[in-house]
């Protein structure tokens, strides 16, 4: 298993989804994106899911954090509502039908759940479980060595620990 075995989705809401998270977010949180993107691909290979909208899981992925840069905190909702609302006005702008902006929405928020179930929501679950290996370190030992080295050093942790919690305590 190797990064370049997951492409980046080569659209306007890819596009536009990494350039917002490297316009407002930190460069750790972003490549705390990215990485999350990737544990979740190499994680549907392993769990064998092949159903997955991978566009979707991209834009979600990139964005799970928006909500908790302050250009987007919102008194009234919790970070990952307030960043599925920011999935929601970029994919719009990027010609997606209703349903499936509202999917980006589902799939940010259920990153937070305590788990998800993959036949409920494939792309949820694989970002939650992403996100879980990422900031706790759950499940490392699913993914091939080579392969978590590979991403780590393309996408360095540097601060994000210091960088998120100081952003949810904000």
């Amino acid at each position: 298993m190797r990064i370049s075995d997951f492409p980046v989705p080569d659209t306007l809401a890819a596009r536009g989804a990494l350039a917002l998270a490297e316009q407002y977010q930190s460069p750790a949180i972003t490549a705390h994106a990215l990485r999350s993107w990737l544990w979740a691909e190499a994680f549907a290979v392993v769990d064998g899911i092949r159903n997955l909208d991978r566009e979707l899981l991209y834009v979600a992925a990139v964005l799970h954090d928006i909500g908790a840069v302050g250009e987007f905190d919102n008194h009234r909702l919790s970070y990952e509502h307030a960043g599925g609302h920011v999935g929601v006005a970029l994919t719009a702008g990027a010609g997606w039908e209703q349903s499936r902006r509202e999917r980006v929405l589902e799939v940010i928020v259920r990153h937070n759940w305590p788990s998800v179930d993959s036949t409920m929501d494939a792309e949820g679950y694989l970002l939650e479980i992403a996100t879980g290996l990422d900031i706790s370190g759950a499940r490392p030992d699913a993914l091939p060595e080579d392969f978590r080295r590979e991403v780590l050093a393309a996408h360095p942790r540097g601060a994000l620990a210091a960088e998120f919690g100081a952003c949810v305590v904000d």
